[in-house]
């Protein structure tokens, strides 16, 4: 089998970095030179990564593309390029529909919406793709978790809170600079961060079945620091601004 990637920005890095150490039988690679220095990189990393000397070549020398590209972007090129009817599309692309794909790509392939996430490179993280295919859920439950989602409406949902994964990473920022500014080593400060949330998403994933007020409640003890964190933060508007903030993602994906 042989994979192509147009588009090699962070997330094209982060899949391709995941099929490269997992255990994903594939001949070889091929990605489109956009990004010149994330292509030369991979293509040092990973024997069989090699870069397409533009993305027509892909189409024509792969078994399934992945479109890793911007909505922009994407709506200039796709309906540019001669797809194959026993191709499968893989899109990662946010806000163009498999209606909209379907149109571009004109040809009858088969066309599914996924959204990885950075730490897939790691082979970790939830890959929700739409519509459900077992190929494609096979090949990402081998470098992540598939979700499958029978409707694209629904799927929105989905697309809609990963949008708050630079928040998150933004939230430990701001908590490491606040341990920096009292005199701890920024090293220091950030592995502490780090970890803790690590530990505390694990935790959460180990009690999943849990409702997650249960954590919420079980995290606290009366007049607790715990107790004050979420009392605080509650009074302040920081949750109800979260779900504000989703409700303005979910609106931009529904158009």
């Amino acid at each position: 089998m042989k994979l192509g990637f147009i588009g090699t920005g962070k997330i094209a890095s982060s899949v391709i970095t995941g099929i490269c150490n997992s255990k994903i039988s594939f001949t070889k690679i091929l990605i489109s030179p956009r990004n010149k220095k994330i292509a030369q990189d991979l293509k040092k990393k990973f024997k069989k990564v090699e870069i397409a000397k533009d993305n027509q070549e892909i189409v024509d020398n792969c078994n399934w593309v992945f479109l890793s590209i911007t909505p922009t972007v994407g709506e200039k090129i796709i309906k540019e390029l001669k797809f194959k009817p026993n191709q499968i599309i893989i899109s990662f692309i946010s806000t163009i529909t498999l209606a909209e794909l379907k149109k571009a790509i004109k040809v009858k392939a088969k066309i599914i919406r996924a959204i990885p996430l950075p730490p897939i490179s790691l082979k970790k993280g939830p890959v929700p793709i739409c519509p459900p295919n077992k190929k494609v859920k096979d090949f990402f439950n081998k470098i992540g978790t598939t979700v499958e989602i029978k409707n694209e409406k629904s799927s929105i949902n989905f697309w809609a809170t990963s949008g708050m994964m630079a928040p998150f990473y933004e939230l430990l920022r701001v908590m490491t600079d606040w341990l920096v500014k009292r005199g701890i080593k920024r090293n220091n400060a950030q592995k502490y961060i780090t970890s803790l949330f690590l530990a505390l998403s694990e935790d959460a994933v180990a009690n999943s079945k849990k409702d997650l007020k249960y954590l919420v409640k079980e995290s606290q003890t009366p007049k607790g620091l715990n107790e004050q964190g979420v009392r605080d933060l509650t009074k302040s508007g920081f949750y109800k601004k979260i779900e504000k903030t989703l409700n303005g993602i979910h609106k931009r994906l529904n158009k």
